[in-house]
């Protein structure tokens, strides 16, 4: 009845409103995965009877506090379920749970359906998903090629449509890889975000929870619903979205230099990204390139540098007792512990401290980043010859993102010419978990990949509602606080989130304000005005008044009309500081304004450290 209905949430909630029941569902997912007939993907699977209860438990009408209601989903077998079992890919190291992790207890607790846990890097500690003593599962699109880890079944579950979403684990891009590999969406929160109680350790001070799915828009979703503060995590933060918002018209993206881009012989991907760069522009971005040595030398020191230890802490016991249990690579990469000492850690910490601040620079012009997911693909047989090295090459673009405290999406893009499936990763600073899943989301749609290994059709672009919230404060840009000038980050990195771009009403002048650098403009009521542009953006009241108090005189805070008569708070000026300065109103905006200045930005040139 349900053999040929695509598992994207969109398409799911049309059938269930259509009548579809989720004991149907259930049915089907079961049907396809015998059908598909790959042991390598589950370490545990529930029995259908058991998911059919909680089917019809549900009832038949999903209520308005159920916003996963009746969609299926498999865990990571190194994150816990009340009653089953957690092997983290180790039989020796086995438990029944007697709890849900949190995460799964928010995502049951708002309608989504448990189908199983799936198979991983041994102690999700791996990119390749080849390292555990149990069938590797294949990968979904090329079986040629590994399916990448750490969470490598939950990946492949989702490529072959089986489920709506599942969760991972990402430390060093165990979310990302194997989506890049399978074609499909691993969004990779911010740290803290996403709680970690109930969830086997790799490296507890990096480690984070993540989501695979079909459609950027599927995957944002689901964090939304699991995102939530976790006092009996340590290591749980509360953030104040993330939101989504309406897509920036403008925005600023660093990308490797030519001289600093790493694909190590695989043209075939270089070309893929330098496609994907262009439909970055397409959709508004101004490119610039940066030297990535900086984020390549944190991305060492996760494997190299004294943070492996915190992988041998959550083993070393079995090491010890029984050593034979742990997989041969996986022993190999965590007994590199023995090597550092305590000296060592602190130096290494110093050491992380300083490139962070050259990355924070690096950073402070740019809205996120934009990186080959992958560098190259590799075989099974590649991998089994050396293990090590490729496993280190995968992680070339994804080792630094957690010790740097990064968000990341991976998204899928076009195909690559030899059909193996394309992908970039967008990278932003903590918080930004929204507007980088706002932008996956139309990279997606505009490169219009294969969801996966399916044939399904991507869903119509789901615009996100970008009215303002009750506990949000609309707050008008006229000048460099706009999408794609200097200080735009003070409004995202508070949890901004972009409204819309409009013009006021036409009783405002504009002006160029004497001083600087940096230029200021300075918007003043007047009856002999025009229509200026400017744009709209949602700030979370509780961040208002650190960002108010930055502003300075002559500017301050006032009610600006809109041209269709709505009204928000916006940066307005005293009209004493405009005898000095220069009446710009005839340009229509402060950004016309600065491209009047100067040629049009040249895309791809290096961008040094750049001031507001």
């Amino acid at each position: 009845m349900h053999h040929d209905l695509p598992f994207d949430i969109q398409t799911l909630r049309t059938a269930y409103a259509a009548g579809a029941a989720p004991a149907d569902i259930v049915e089907e997912v079961y049907r396809r995965i015998k059908a598909l007939d790959d042991p390598g993907i589950f370490l545990l699977l529930r029995d259908e009877i058991d998911v059919l209860e909680d089917a019809r438990a549900l009832g038949r009408e999903p209520p308005s506090d159920k916003p996963l209601w009746g969609l299926p989903f498999v865990i990571k077998d190194n994150i816990d379920a009340a009653g089953l079992t957690t092997t983290a890919a180790c039989p020796d190291f086995a438990y029944t749970a007697e709890d849900d992790a949190f995460v799964v207890t928010r995502l049951r607790n708002t309608g989504a359906l448990l189908i199983g846990k799936t198979n991983l890097d041994q102690f999700a500690t791996g990119l390749v998903g080849t390292r555990t003593p149990f069938q590797v599962p294949a990968n979904a699109i090329d079986p040629a090629i590994v399916p990448g880890g750490s969470s490598s079944g939950s990946a492949v579950a989702v490529s072959q449509g089986l489920v709506s979403f599942s969760l991972g684990t990402d430390t060093a891009g165990s979310g990302r890889v194997p989506a890049a590999l399978n074609g499909i969406v691993g969004l990779k929160p911010s740290l803290g975000a996403l709680s970690n109680d109930g969830v086997v350790p790799a490296c507890r001070t990096l480690d984070c929870v993540s989501v695979f799915a079909l459609t950027a828009d599927d995957a944002f979703a689901v964090f939304e619903t699991a995102i939530a503060y976790d006092s009996a995590d340590p290591y749980s933060k509360t953030f104040t979205g993330p939101r989504r918002g309406a897509m920036t018209p403008h925005f600023r993206v660093g990308v490797p230099d030519t001289a600093s881009r790493e694909f190590f012989g695989d043209e075939v991907q270089a070309e893929s990204f330098r496609s994907s760069l262009q439909s970055l522009r397409s959709l508004g971005a101004e490119v610039h390139e940066i030297d990535f040595q900086p984020f390549y030398a944190v991305a060492e020191m996760l494997y190299d540098g004294p943070w492996v230890a915190e992988r041998h802490t959550v083993i070393e016991d079995l090491l010890k007792d029984r050593p034979d249990a742990v997989h041969p690579v996986t022993r190999q990469v965590t007994e590199v512990a023995d090597r550092f000492s305590a000296t060592d850690t602190f130096r290494a910490m110093y050491a992380l401290r300083n490139l962070t601040r050259d990355v924070t620079d690096t950073m402070a012009s740019l809205d996120m980043l934009c990186v080959p997911s992958v560098p190259k693909f590799f075989t099974r047989r590649e991998v089994d010859v050396d293990p090590i090295g490729t496993n280190a090459q995968l992680g070339t673009y994804t080792n630094f993102v957690n010790l740097l405290d990064m968000c990341a999406i991976a998204v899928p893009t076009a195909a690559r010419k030899d059909g193996r499936p394309g992908s970039v990763t967008l990278i932003g600073p903590a918080g930004t978990d929204g507007a980088l899943a706002t932008t996956a989301a139309a990279i997606q749609q505009t490169t219009a990949p294969a969801l996966g290994a399916t044939t399904w059709p991507l869903p119509p672009a789901k615009q996100p509602a970008p009215a303002l919230q009750a506990d949000e404060t609309a707050i008008v840009a006229v000048g460099a606080h706009m999408s794609g000038l200097p200080l735009n980050r003070e409004l995202t990195e508070r949890g901004g989130r972009f409204l819309r771009a409009v013009e006021t009403a036409p009783n405002y002048r504009l002006y160029k304000l004497a001083g600087g650098p940096p230029m200021r403009p300075g918007l003043v009521r007047h009856p002999n005005g025009a229509p200026i542009d400017v744009e709209i953006w949602a700030l979370p009241t509780v961040a208002v008044g650190a960002f108010l108090s930055g502003i300075p005189s002559p500017l301050g805070l006032g009610t600006v009309t809109m041209e269709d008569g709505t009204q928000a708070t916006g940066f307005l000026c005293e009209q004493i500081a405009t005898e000095d300065a220069e009446d710009i109103t005839h340009f229509g905006g402060w950004r016309a304004f600065l491209q009047s200045l100067a040629p049009e930005p040249q895309p791809d040139k290096e961008l040094h450290h750049a001031t507001a």
